[in-house]
């Protein structure tokens, strides 16, 4: 898979990739600059090079000795398929593509036994988005190159409509989160409410509260890393479960094990055929139980 981003702060580039894709070690970006798969307008680019502020940088994410793609006979709870494109309900804890850390047992590692060819043979074959290893819900796939390409332009154009739902700690209420999120500047696999962060939008409508907790639907318009959850975070409603950016202390006293966050539904047009598809991923049985103990 191709990535593109412009340099925000010049530093050395092997730091600096790791600071903008936090899931990949230093020592994989080492391997991408020597195979010559990060440039600048085209020109492969040097490992202790220092990229100006405002260069354009292309990353491909092609596989190394570190990570290989097996497929695996792992059961997909599938939603909808067609010859084009698969949409599942990923269970929490899976991971979607293999990383340093996770190399086996992704979706990534399913989708290649289920399909037995994808669009592409880089790190991320067939994945248009993702969801946190903690997300459960609906997860969408390519099935064919021209799938692939139309899916990620309908995703930056912001044309496929996606819904959440989330147990928050307090009530958010009925707003729209309008705050623009950037890398934390000394813990770099974390977000932050940064000025200097890319715009992002979420809409945020509480749907029940019970003894200061509440189940919550979250539509985000932009498709920030960690968005719901910074989001929640900065008005003081995090979700419940969230090691990261939510109470620690409650959520182990409460013996709640994964960040109470799940991608209800996904609407779009279906870039090939052109007919409206609707995916809804059933609302989880920790979700249920939460609300049922609070009784």
């Amino acid at each position: 898979m191709l990535k593109h981003f412009v340099v925000e702060e010049s530093k050395r580039l092997d730091k600096l990739l790791t600071e903008v894709f936090p899931d990949y070690s230093r020592s994989y970006f080492q391997f991408l600059i020597e195979k010559g798969a990060v440039t600048s307008a085209g020109r492969p680019l040097k490992k202790r090079e220092i990229p100006n502020r405002g260069d354009p940088i292309e990353v491909f994410f092609i596989t190394s000795p570190e990570i290989t793609l097996e497929p695996e006979a792992i059961p997909l709870d599938i939603l909808y398929e067609d010859e084009f494109l698969i949409c599942i309900n990923k269970p929490a804890g899976m991971v979607v593509h293999p990383a340093p850390g996770h190399l086996a047992g992704t979706f990534v590692n399913a989708l290649l036994h289920h399909c037995h060819s994808l669009p592409s043979q880089d790190i991320r074959p067939g994945i248009v988005h993702r969801l946190d290893k903690e997300t459960s819900g609906v997860l969408l796939a390519a099935k064919t190159t021209e799938t692939h390409q139309k899916l990620i332009d309908m995703f930056s154009e912001r044309k496929i409509e996606k819904e959440y739902l989330a147990i928050t700690v307090g009530n958010p209420g009925i707003r729209t989160i309008d705050l623009p999120i950037g890398r934390h500047p000394a813990h770099r696999k974390e977000m932050t409410i940064n000025e200097k962060g890319r715009s992002a939008l979420t809409h945020i409508e509480t749907i029940q509260s019970k003894e200061g907790f509440s189940l919550v639907k979250a539509k985000p318009v932009t498709g920030r890393t960690h968005q719901i959850r910074v989001h929640l975070k900065a008005v003081k409603t995090p979700v419940l479960g969230d090691r990261i950016y939510g109470p620690e202390k409650l959520s182990n006293k409460l013996k709640v094990e994964r960040q109470l966050l799940h991608a209800h539904h996904l609407s779009f047009t279906h870039p090939m055929t052109g007919k409206p598809v609707k995916v809804t991923a059933p609302i989880p049985e920790d979700f249920q139980k939460f609300f049922k103990n609070l009784d």
